[in-house]
């Protein structure tokens, strides 16, 4: 009987340590991307969700105004102010900003968030796009690294409309001179075409995807009287509340609505916002 005890004694033990040890593991995760991302400090606001449930979720982010992926691997940085960055073509020796933060440590969780429309646009995707992904997943350290392709969300231009790019901004060898998206004529076959196109990068680059545009999208199609847009493109501070949710699930596994952190969001609005992110 006594040895039995010691035995059940030890067992329990060894579980309670090893829980603590798991909860307890320091979890590192960096988001790479430009203002979609960092605007209303959505960074900062994720941290303090985890703080709530999961202290050992350290977050950071190198996110600059406009850049894309591609930029992040071979823009040097020379001037930045709030809105705007002044860069240049790295030389040979130089590395970049999002390069020495990608060597800073043994990241469990990559976050990567390219512009909308860059990804609408199929030579855009393969020559840039998929291209930068393929060189920023070489520079990470931790081979267990989980890398999440940050999905994004529809701008608030009118319909119809159509993006396009110069050859030269895509690759100069290209035939023609342009290269355009499909036209999009209304809301729910641009959120089709985002879709589709996140769905390609994140099966040939072995991505997880985040599911932020398509809450958008609900929140815009069952909740109009809840506004997401600072603008035409950039999430406001519910929409940035709203995409941080998304992403407190993605790193916890555990349900926004379990959270009391509501920043600066009305609780009635915080709640819903928590509840459509699951």
């Amino acid at each position: 009987m006594r040895n039995t005890l010691l035995v059940l004694f030890l067992l329990v033990s060894w579980t309670v340590i090893s829980q603590k040890s798991v909860s307890t593991h320091k979890v590192n995760v960096l988001f790479i991307g430009n203002s979609l991302t960092y605007y209303h400090n959505m960074p900062e606001t994720v941290q303090k969700m985890v703080n709530e449930t999961n202290p050992n979720i350290k977050i950071e982010h190198s996110t600059f105004p406009g850049m894309p992926l591609q930029g992040h691997l071979n823009d040097i940085i020379e001037l930045r102010t709030e809105n705007s960055i002044n860069t240049r073509q790295k030389q040979e020796g130089e590395i970049t900003d999002t390069e020495k933060k990608l060597a800073e440590k043994s990241w469990d969780f990559v976050v990567l968030q390219e512009g909308t429309v860059r990804l609408l646009i199929p030579e855009v995707r393969e020559y840039s796009v998929e291209t930068a992904i393929a060189e920023i997943k070489k520079r990470i350290k931790n081979p267990k690294c989980t890398v999440i392709i940050f999905k994004t969300w529809p701008s608030k231009d009118d319909y119809p409309k159509q993006y396009c790019y110069s050859k030269w901004s895509i690759n100069h060898l290209l035939e023609n001179d342009e290269y355009c998206s499909p036209q999009i004529e209304n809301l729910k076959q641009e959120m089709k075409l985002i879709n589709t196109s996140y769905d390609l990068v994140a099966e040939r680059n072995g991505l997880l995807k985040s599911e932020n545009g398509n809450k958008f999208y609900k929140v815009l199609t069952e909740y109009p009287e809840i506004e997401l847009y600072d603008d035409d493109i950039h999430p406001n501070e519910y929409g940035s509340f709203l995409n941080a949710c998304v992403f407190y699930q993605l790193f916890t596994g555990k349900k926004a609505s379990g959270l009391a952190y509501n920043g600066t969001i009305e609780p009635e609005t915080a709640r819903l916002l928590k509840t459509i992110a699951e």
